[in-house]
């Protein structure tokens, strides 16, 4: 089978219309992905997608359509062989290396996320499935260990996936996946909005859910207060605050946060200040919580050093952030051996669809248990998807689509392929793309 072309999509949703996904950062995002799909001789296709909040997805679109290039006549039997082989080729470019992580890191794990997807479905087999039967070697073999094994040796690694009892744990996980929180509290929403969405998850067996900060402390102490009181003390609550603060203002912030029993306080400050989950772990050692971070870590290495360091206590591994399964491996495997629960950032368009494989193998073939980890959801965008992701007594059920599961309904991207979907061809200028600025000052 033998890769023929690639069409890249601008896929943008206005959600900023109703506020959804914003966060002090992120004032009004439009939920947006680059969409790859690789065609072949045959009659499959490999998709992935990387998520973007709005502007800036045409950027990573270019990056992809050029990488695409050094894969368009090579067939997937190359890369069954050698996965590590395409992964090196795009990652160590002679040339492109020099832009490093970011938006080149992001667009060679379109490449490769693509690339799985068409593997697994060649297999006729979900990614998680197509990841669980890999032998402990294949795997160790798929990744790039040059700055990693002062934390994670190669040895260690096998020894880690030769002792998960594979088979029981996917009987285990054969109708139900990973547990799985929302994020109801969006900065711009009002209280009522967020109680809403709370209550009619409840109803299906959600019993976690995390809430934005990062507006003055007034403001944030009140948000939590009543999302404790809404969901009462037994309920898992969690906040965000997508790195708004420095660390001493972290600090300050977050001491007003221990009276309502949070399980963890993701990202107060910068996704690669590691001296300064260090301190504030440090600080707050006996409190009820610990900080989570990875969503937006670029590659490998940073989170090493989180892990090593004992800095966080949820690893949040990101579907798309990093150079695709091959990165998601390394680091999943680095989590286990410091027993950091991984705890996958959803969202998006169809990054649930995603991050719910990595959920899979982490608790089959990994970590080897579900005890202490959560997978992130949002309630909407999910019908983008001919398959998308099914929940089922406040957990993720697992999932049966071939692949990623990445197939999107022909009617959605038309309508919103900017900028000439029907969604954005009338909208006003300042309303989209880099022209949609937020006012100075708020």
């Amino acid at each position: 089978m033998q890769i023929t072309s690639a069409e890249i999509i601008d896929l943008r949703v206005p959600t900023s219309d109703d506020m959804l996904g914003s966060d002090p950062f992120h004032k009004a995002p439009d939920y947006s992905s680059a969409v790859l799909h690789l065609e072949t001789d045959g009659e499959l296709r490999g998709v992935s997608v990387v998520f973007t909040v709005g502007a800036g997805t045409d950027w990573i679109g270019y990056g992809i359509q050029d990488l695409a290039r050094l894969v368009i006549g090579s067939t997937l039997a190359e890369f069954t062989e050698n996965p590590h082989k395409l992964y090196r080729r795009l990652i160590d470019h002679h040339q492109l290396r020099w832009l490093h992580d970011g938006v080149f890191r992001m667009a060679c794990g379109a490449i490769l996320n693509a690339m799985w997807d068409l593997w697994a479905k060649s297999e006729n087999k979900p990614l998680w499935k197509l990841l669980v039967d890999l032998e402990p070697e294949f795997v160790v073999g798929c990744i790039d260990w040059r700055n990693l094994k002062d934390a994670l040796t190669p040895a260690e690694a096998l020894e880690i996936l030769r002792k998960a009892n594979k088979k029981q744990r996917e009987q285990e996980m054969s109708e139900l996946g990973p547990k799985a929180y929302c994020t109801a509290g969006w900065l711009g929403l009002s209280d009522e909005a967020i109680l809403e969405t709370v209550r009619k998850l409840q109803k299906t067996g959600f019993d976690s859910f995390k809430v934005k900060v990062g507006q003055d402390r007034k403001g944030d102490v009140a948000r939590i207060k009543f999302m404790r009181e809404a969901i009462g003390p037994d309920e898992a609550l969690m906040v965000d605050a997508n790195q708004y603060w420095g660390v001493d203002e972290a600090r300050s912030h977050v001491e007003h946060y221990l009276p309502y029993g949070l399980k963890w306080v993701e990202e107060p400050i910068a996704r690669d200040d590691v001296l300064g989950y260090m301190e504030l772990s440090e600080t707050f050692k006996d409190a009820s919580f610990d900080f989570a971070c990875g969503e937006h870590a670029a590659s490998p290495v940073i989170f090493k050093q989180l892990l090593k360091s004992r800095a966080i206590g949820y690893c949040q591994i990101d579907a798309v952030r990093v150079a695709g399964v091959n990165d998601v491996m390394a680091i999943i495997l680095m989590a286990a051996k410091y027993e950091v629960p991984v705890c996958p950032h959803g969202g998006g368009i169809a990054l649930c669809n995603m991050i719910q494989h990595f959920g899979m193998w982490d608790q089959i073939a990994v970590s080897g248990h579900s005890e202490t980890q959560l997978v992130e959801y949002i309630d909407f965008l999910q019908e983008a998807v001919e398959e998308p992701v099914q929940m089922k007594d406040g957990h993720y059920v697992t999932p049966r689509a071939l692949g990623w599961g990445l197939e999107f309904h022909e009617e959605f991207l038309a309508d919103h392929t900017y900028p000439k979907g029907k969604m954005w061809r009338d909208r006003p200028k300042n309303q989209s793309g880099v022209h949609f600025e937020w006012p100075s000052g708020e």
